[in-house]
């Protein structure tokens, strides 16, 4: 496919997810399905026009001056691409839209520095009191942050491989260093049509030697402070991308129970726990007895559902999707799987609460109601852990309220996490 035939298929696809509420996700898969024709790199490049549409749809809708699927499209394929560029996209392919009219055009020229702070923080109106309150004089840039494409990020499993093996392997792919974490690689994202490598199809994804993790998911795995010997309820497992991490970082030794409470959720760890071969880690399915760790966890990981803000740069669409209803949904969530896991921890061990939300109502809010009903608990503050791991060179994230540290692509080049931990008297 040429440039234009691929501006023309994300407008129909960004119509596709407007007028059938779709996910991008599914939006695309199904394009993919009913246009074979198309080979990777064309899927792969209208996938990015889309996303890019959907990252910084305030202000291409600003610039553009409306919000159809052909705006969004021109405003996205304009973020890396001259207008002259675009003319020919427009004329050199009999698949293209109709050209750029004038007035489209003299948007294009609009430049985004006139543009107000909501739109520069591509955020939709009724979340930047949520922001404001969050990082005050930075909520825009922080909000901006989150509207750029994510690196792909890599996490070497020490239990099968280490650094320099694993970057050996990995040479002709260009990797890069991480941002924060040594145990980790980064592909950073390119622009226009490019690509991240395709990670899964790699020997060494193949042979458990790295997983497909962002650098700020590992670092709140680490930042829980389980130890070899330790035992760790992974309370929220999901697909078990932070009980890998864990159980890599306690060098298999120890036990890690990994459990969810949705069956769907949990179903890839087991594939994913046999690749990388881990050897204390039991998987505990829903409605399983687990009466006997109640009292006897050193370590209790929540990793809570949550609306999900902090990796808004891999999920944009999530976030023109999501209501104040869903938001106070989340919270309730919060507020029971806590409740739920307090009890497995013993006496001088710690509940660490981690969501990927950078709302103050799903983190430091939820946390205080929390500590207000468990006064056997008491906040931890992680900056001097965060230092030990990682060492005084590296971005240092948001200390907030107790000590609990805030990741965002804008401070720590990581998806957005927050990490709070809290001890239990004993």
């Amino acid at each position: 496919m040429r440039e234009g035939g691929r501006i023309a298929a994300a407008i129909d696809v960004l119509g596709d997810i407007a007028g059938r509420s779709q996910p991008a996700s599914e939006a695309l898969r199904e394009w993919g399905r009913t246009h074979r024709f198309a080979g990777a790199g064309d899927r792969a490049a209208i996938g990015n026009l889309v996303y890019d549409a959907l990252r910084r749809r305030e202000e291409i809708v600003w610039r553009m001056g409306a919000d159809d699927p052909r705006a969004l499209a021109i405003g996205a394929a304009a973020l890396w691409r001259t207008e002259a560029q675009l003319d020919f996209a427009f004329s050199d392919d009999e698949h293209a839209p109709d050209p750029l009219s004038e007035a489209e055009r003299a948007a294009l020229a609009k430049d985004l520095e006139d543009a107000p702070d909501t739109v520069r923080a591509n955020l939709p109106d009724w979340l930047v009191p949520s922001f404001r309150n969050m990082f005050g004089d930075d909520w825009a840039a922080e909000g901006a942050a989150l509207s750029h494409r994510p690196p792909l990020d890599l996490r070497i499993n020490a239990l099968v491989s280490d650094r320099d093996k694993a970057w050996k392997a990995l040479a002709r792919l260009h990797p890069q260093p991480p941002a924060v974490s040594p145990g980790a690689i980064r592909f950073p994202a390119g622009a226009a049509a490019s690509r991240t490598p395709n990670i899964a199809s790699e020997m060494p994804y193949l042979k458990g030697w790295v997983e497909v993790q962002d650098e700020g998911s590992q670092c709140a795995a680490l930042m829980t402070g389980a130890e070899p010997g330790h035992q760790v309820l992974d309370y929220c497992a999901g697909a078990g991308g932070k009980t890998l991490a864990l159980a890599g970082a306690m060098a298999n030794k120890g036990q890690v129970f990994a459990y969810d409470s949705d069956r769907s959720r949990l179903a890839p760890i087991h594939e994913r726990l046999r690749r990388a071969r881990t050897r204390n880690v039991q998987v505990r399915e829903p409605g399983e007895e687990m009466s006997e760790l109640k009292g006897r966890m050193d370590r209790v990981l929540v990793d809570a559902p949550c609306t999900g803000s902090g990796v808004w740069r891999r999920h944009p669409d999530a976030k023109w999707r999501l209501t104040e209803q869903a938001l106070q949904r989340r919270v309730a969530e919060q507020d029971e799987v806590l409740r739920e896991a307090a009890p497995f921890v013993k006496p001088g061990g710690e509940l660490v609460y981690v969501t990927c939300s950078l709302l103050p109502e799903e983190n430091m809010d939820a946390v205080g109601v929390f500590l207000s009903a468990h006064p056997d608990f008491a906040r931890v503050p992680l900056m001097p852990r965060w230092t030990s791991l990682f060492g005084e060179d590296v971005p240092r994230p948001m200390e907030v309220e107790g000590g609990a540290l805030v990741l965002t692509p804008r401070r720590t080049g990581t998806d957005g996490f927050f990490v709070c931990a809290l001890k239990k008297a004993g």
